[in-house]
């Protein structure tokens, strides 16, 4: 009879385990939650340009003081993403969002009661960004884990979120201002923020464990039978039927890579059903922060990458609304502009996961086009004068930023950069990296516009941090097959005639043994 493990529904509070990557199921539920939290997050600290002015006339501040509140949160947002990933390893997935959404919703809610900006760079810079890293991070790192074949384009729909989010809560606060103010407004947001805690109770955790396929022994004891259970510890049997041994000439199996089984102290019984001793073996204990990904030139590249990229991501939404207004645009246009970017940068995301997920294609290529024009549009920004002229300008900006905004961080699953089993470690290291670029990039565009009284500038410096990083990630590909692959060659040469070549063995030296054993049977049975 032949046996067959199979997916395992486990209760909601327990994991689901698959035979292999499920490409669905429960992974529509976690790419919905990832959605929600998208907005929550991302949503709201693209939003949070509404929020610029008043603050400037409450407190009486500059615009580069008052970036720093943004810096500071996306600094700790993504300083604290090693944190996030050995929490996320320590205690799963799901505990570590749902206490990051009640860091979010708390800073904001204090936020709200804020006498002073330094109040704000505590409160939202520190509570609300310690939050923000402990809800997107793992969110984004077990979605990936539910999906392979439609990997990209599931990711970049469900990041959309954000763009919905911009696109409805920057006209609904700035009429909700006019209503009840800034403070009550910024108070109302932090309560919808409770929302990340419930999409965390979502995350089930996933277990992939290879579907296996085990034949009942006969009874009688045989004598091949009789060989391949004192056989078992060599890895070779004289079937290749689901005996439990593969005899297959993989490096896995050549001596000296083999991983011997510990023995048994209990004795084992000849002609016993081999599924009652196949029990699943224990799993390694992964790390909780893998840093050797750091000795990956690819990835190396692709952290500048990110880490110059980022300097284009926040600033111009941050700085569309005062530039639309320093253009003599009204209040509720300049929230249209937003609104507009917001739109074209959903059909980025749609765009570019519907892109990356045709096969055969180079994905990191297509993320390098992405980023160049990106920086075209960057360009562009100063150049345009009206609100048509800066409408269009949002719109190509929304559409490339969310061709690359959507994909960076679930590119690190392909194995041009790292593969998908050391995501976990390279993401939280990726977006460790992003945090210097995170926390110069607004406060430096706002230098620059209280300096030149120009807010073109702060698109300027966005755009050469956009070409620094599209340099870098050009690197990304020729780094991975050609001078790493070439070391790595070399090492492995070296590792090689150190260790010496393994024993050789004689092709028929499975029927010298049986040969042997038959013959030292009849030599007893004759004397």
């Amino acid at each position: 009879s032949k046996m067959t493990v199979k997916a395992v529904k486990m209760p909601c509070t327990s994991a689901n385990v698959y035979t292999k990557v499920p490409d669905g199921g429960w992974g529509w539920t976690v790419a919905f939650a990832f959605f929600v939290v998208e907005a929550l997050t991302y949503g709201i600290i693209k939003s949070f340009g509404v929020f610029f002015n008043d603050l400037m006339e409450s407190f009486d501040e500059t615009n580069s003081r008052i970036s720093w509140i943004v810096s500071i949160c996306v600094f700790v947002q993504t300083f604290t993403a090693p944190l996030s990933t050995v929490l996320s390893n320590r205690f799963g997935h799901r505990l570590v969002v749902m206490a990051g959404g009640l860091l979010v919703s708390s800073g904001m809610v204090i936020a709200s009661f804020a006498r002073s900006v330094v109040d704000m760079y505590v409160t939202i810079g520190i509570v609300s960004g310690l939050g923000y890293c402990l809800s997107f991070l793992p969110t984004v790192t077990i979605l990936s884990q539910y999906f392979d074949k439609r990997r990209s384009l599931v990711t970049a729909v469900a990041s959309t979120g954000e763009c919905f989010a911009v696109f409805s809560f920057a006209p609904a606060i700035t009429a909700l201002k006019e209503q009840i103010g800034w403070r009550y407004s910024m108070l109302s947001v932090g309560v919808l923020q409770l929302g990340i805690t419930a999409c965390g109770s979502l995350l089930r955790p996933i277990v992939i464990r290879e579907q296996e396929e085990v034949k009942a022994q006969p009874p009688e004891e045989s004598t091949e039978t009789k060989y391949m259970l004192e056989n078992e510890q060599t890895c070779t049997s004289i079937e290749s039927i689901d005996s439990g041994v593969d005899i297959t000439t993989s490096p896995s199996n050549v001596p000296g890579k083999t991983k011997a089984e510990p023995k048994s102290e209990e004795p084992k019984h000849h002609g016993q059903n081999p599924v009652e001793n196949n029990s699943t073996p224990p799993e390694p204990k992964s790390k909780l922060l893998d840093f050797s990904v750091m000795r990956d030139y690819s990835f190396i590249c692709y952290a500048f990458f990110g880490l110059f990229a980022t300097l284009g991501f926040f600033a111009p939404s941050l700085y569309i609304i005062p530039l639309s207004r320093s253009l003599g645009i009204g209040k509720d246009h300049s929230a249209y502009i937003l609104s507009a970017m917001a739109i074209a940068e959903v059909f980025g995301r749609i765009f570019a996961g519907w892109v990356l997920n045709k096969k055969p294609i180079r994905k990191i290529y297509i993320e390098l086009i992405c980023v160049v024009l990106l920086s075209v549009a960057l360009v562009a920004f100063p150049f345009a004068s009206g609100f048509w002229g800066l409408m269009i300008c949002s719109v190509y900006f929304g559409f490339m930023l969310g061709t690359v905004a959507g994909t960076h961080i679930p590119l690190l699953a392909e194995d041009d950069v790292v593969g998908i089993e050391r995501m976990s470690s390279a993401a939280g290291v990726y977006v460790f990296i992003q945090s210097l670029a995170g926390l110069a990039g607004p406060p430096l565009a706002g230098v620059l516009v209280d300096t030149t009284k120009n807010y073109s500038s702060a698109f300027y410096s966005c755009a050469a941090g956009m070409v620094l990083g599209a340099l870098f990630l050009a690197l990304v590909r020729p780094c991975k097959t050609g001078l790493c692959h070439h070391q790595q060659q070399q090492q492995q040469q070296v590792e090689e005639s150190t260790a010496g070549p393994p024993p050789e063995l004689p092709d028929d030296f499975i029927d010298m043994d049986i040969g042997k054993a038959e013959n030292s049977g009849k030599g007893s049975d004759s004397v």
